[in-house]
């Protein structure tokens, strides 16, 4: 899947098999479904975090995740945020 810190993985198909593959560190991720990202979230175990989304209402339209492995997941997903919402009218998206 991913090796490299710091660095984004493809986009991948969010299902049981992909999380099952994605690995216990600390870092940043994002979902989307039809071209939108519905959540961009950071934490110590992103596998962990994906997980746990899962049984979310709003998440379980997500077709795709992709992920970055970072120590610094809580400034990355500060930035990602804020530039999500400097490029869409100050809104969030959809499932945050």
């Amino acid at each position: 899947m991913l090796n490299n810190e710091n660095a984004w993985s493809d986009w991948l198909d969010y299902n049981e098999v992909t999380i099952s593959k994605i690995p216990q560190s600390a870092g940043v991720y994002m979902m989307h479904a039809s071209m939108k990202i519905l959540f961009i979230g950071g934490s110590e175990n992103i596998k962990i975090s994906i997980q746990d989304k899962n049984g979310e209402p709003c998440i379980s339209g997500a077709t795709r995740v992709r992920y970055m492995q970072t120590a610094s997941y809580e400034q990355i997903t500060d930035d990602l945020i804020k530039d999500y919402q400097d490029r869409h009218e100050g809104k969030l998206p959809q499932c945050m």
